[in-house]
C-alpha cells in the first residue's frame, strides 16, 4: 500500500529501483511476469510504520517526533474520515523523514535489518502460496513499493523476486541529501520500465494490489488480483470485473465475477 503517490516527489531525475537485485537484466525472454505490491499484499504491516517504531527501539529518535503521526494514527483506527488512513501516512512519513536526515545510512541499515528480521514472515498466506506457485511455473516476479528500497530488496530477495523498485534517499558521502525519488508514484511507468528492461510480455501477466495505487500497474495486465482491497480499489475491480481476494485469520476466500455478481470460486 503506501500511498508515496499523494506526496510530491523531490529531485526526481530519474526511475526509481529499476535495478534487479542480482546487478543485471533477468533473461527472462517469453516468460510470463507477475507483479506485486508489497505492504499490505504480501507483508501483512506497513514497513513505514514498522521502521518508525525501530527508529524509536533503536534509540535514534523520542516518541513525541511521532505525536502528530501518533495522534492521525488514531484517528484511523477510529475511522473518523474515509481519507484517515491516508492522513496518517502523510505525518508518519513526515515524522520518518524528519529523523532520517539525521542518520547515517548505516544507522538506517541496521534498522531495515531489525524490521525485516522482524516481519519477513509476517505475510498473507494468500500470496506467499501465490508467490511460490508461480515461481515454480518460471514467471518473472516483480515487486513495485512505496517503502523504502532498503527493506524492499530484503523482502524481495527473500522470497525470490527477480526485481524489485522502492523509494529512494539519496546518499552522498556517507549522508542521505534529503533528495527523495519515489518509483511507486506512477506505478504503470515504473512497470513499463521493467517489461522494457526485461524484455518482457504481457501475455500471461498477473497484478496484485491492495489499494487505489495499484490500479493503474493492474490495468496493465491480464489477470488483476484486489486482495483485501480499500473502497476505491473494490469499486473499480467490481466495475471491471477483476478477481477480489479476502482473507481473514486463517482463511481466505477468492471471489470470482459472473453475471454482474461475485461467487466464491475458492477457499483453502
Amino acid at each position: 500500500m503506501t500511498n508515496r503517490e499523494a506526496r510530491p516527489e523531490r529531485a526526481v531525475g530519474r526511475i526509481s529501483g529499476v535495478d534487479s537485485l542480482a546487478g543485471k537484466q533477468v533473461d527472462a525472454s517469453h516468460r510470463p511476469f507477475a507483479v506485486f505490491d508489497i505492504d499490505g499484499t504480501l507483508i501483512r504491516w506497513q514497513l513505514y510504520h514498522a521502521i518508525t517504531d525501530a527508529l524509536t527501539a533503536a534509540g535514534h529518535t523520542d516518541k513525541s517526533t511521532f505525536q502528530a503521526a501518533k495522534e492521525a494514527r488514531m484517528a484511523w483506527k477510529r475511522r473518523t474520515s474515509r481519507e484517515s488512513f491516508k492522513t496518517y501516512e502523510k505525518e508518519l512519513i513526515k515524522a520518518y523523514e524528519s529523523v532520517l536526515f539525521k542518520l547515517t545510512p548505516t544507522q538506517v541499515e541496521q534498522v531495515a535489518q531489525a524490521v525485516f528480521d522482524e516481519y519477513k514472515d509476517q505475510v498473507y498466506t494468500y500470496t506467499r502460496d501465490l508467490v511460490k506457485n508461480l515461481k515454480s511455473k518460471d514467471y518473472v516476479l516483480l515487486a513495485i513499493s512505496g517503502s523504502q528500497v532498503e527493506i524492499v530488496q530484503k523482502i524481495a530477495a527473500y522470497y525470490g523476486f527477480d526485481d524489485c523498485v522502492g523509494t529512494i534517499y539519496e546518499q552522498k558521502s556517507g549522508r542521505f541529501t534529503g533528495a527523495v525519488i519515489v518509483g511507486s508514484a506512477d506505478k504503470a511507468a515504473t512497470l513499463k520500465g521493467l517489461i522494457t528492461k526485461h524484455h518482457l510480455s504481457l501475455k500471461g501477466s498477473l497484478a496484485v494490489g491492495d489499494s487505489a495505487s495499484d490500479i493503474s500497474m493492474m490495468e496493465m495486465v491480464e489477470a488483476p488480483i484486489a486482495l483485501n482491497p480499500e473502497k476505491k480499489l473494490f469499486e473499480h475491480a467490481k466495475k471491471h470485473s477483476w478477481k477480489i481476494v479476502l482473507e481473514r485469520k486463517n482463511m481466505f476466500y477468492e471471489l470470482e465475477s459472473k453475471d454482474g455478481k461475485y461467487e466464491l470460486v475458492k477457499t483453502n
